[in-house]
C-alpha cells in the first residue's frame, strides 16, 4: 500500500492504483517537455518522495518502458489512421517508418522500444520481446494483405525484425544531414521495398511485383 502522504491529497487505494498513477504522471511529463523524464521529476509532479516512485519503479529506464507501454495502443491508433487504406506493402511500410521515426523523437518513451541507448536498457534492444510485440501489433494493424504477398507467420516476424532494425538505425543516426521526410521516402523504397517485395518471389503462386 501507498504511504498516505503527497499525491496531490488524494493518495492511491492500492498499489495497482499508485503504479497506474506514476505511469500517467510519466507519460504527461513526456508528453509536455518532449524529453527524457527523471524519478526524481515524476515524484516532484505527484508531491511524493522519490522513494515512493522507487517502489514501484527500481529505475528510470524502468518508468520510462512501463510508459511506452501504456501508450503504444495510442500510438498505434494514430498509425492505423495514417496508413488507412494502403494497401500495398511497400507503400504502407514506408509511411509507417516515416511517421513512426517522427513519432518517437517527438515521444521519447516511445524511442526506447526501437534503441537500447537510453539509461540501462538491456543490450536485446530490437529484439526484445516487448519490440518483437510491438512491430507484430503495428505491421498487423495495416491494411496489408500479407499473406497475399507471401508471407506466413515466421516471415512475417522476420519483416518485423528487418523494419525494427532498419528504424533503430535512422533513430540512432539519422545522418548528417538528416534526409527529410520526401527524401527518406524515396529511399525507403528504393532499398526497405526490395526487401519487402522479394518475399513474394520465395513462394509459388505469390505475386511477383508491386499491386
Amino acid at each position: 500500500m501507498a504511504r498516505r502522504r503527497g499525491w496531490g491529497g488524494s493518495p492511491p487505494e492500492n498499489d495497482a492504483e499508485a503504479s497506474r498513477r506514476i505511469v500517467a504522471a510519466a507519460v504527461e511529463l513526456i508528453a509536455r517537455t518532449g524529453a527524457e523524464i527523471s524519478i526524481a521529476d515524476v515524484a516532484e509532479s505527484l508531491g511524493v518522495i522519490r522513494q515512493t516512485v522507487y517502489r514501484y519503479f527500481p529505475s528510470a529506464d524502468a518508468l520510462m518502458r512501463a510508459s511506452a507501454m501504456a501508450s503504444v495502443d495510442d500510438f498505434l491508433d494514430r498509425l492505423a489512421a495514417h496508413v488507412s487504406g494502403m494497401t500495398d506493402p511497400v507503400e504502407a511500410m514506408t509511411e509507417g517508418v516515416v511517421y513512426t521515426l517522427a513519432e518517437v523523437r517527438r515521444t521519447p518513451h516511445l524511442g526506447i522500444l526501437l534503441t537500447a541507448t537510453y539509461s540501462n536498457s538491456g543490450p536485446a534492444g530490437v529484439t526484445s520481446e516487448e519490440a518483437q510485440a510491438f512491430g507484430i501489433t503495428m505491421i498487423k494493424r495495416f491494411d496489408v494483405d500479407w499473406r497475399r504477398y507471401g508471407y506466413d507467420d515466421e516471415s512475417l516476424r522476420e519483416l518485423v525484425e528487418f523494419l525494427l532494425r532498419t528504424m533503430q538505425s535512422f533513430f540512432i543516426s539519422p545522418g548528417n544531414p538528416p534526409r527529410g521526410d520526401d527524401e527518406l521516402r524515396r529511399y525507403l523504397r528504393r532499398w526497405m521495398g526490395s526487401a519487402i517485395i522479394a518475399q513474394a518471389s520465395l513462394v509459388s503462386g505469390a505475386p511477383h511485383g508491386r499491386s
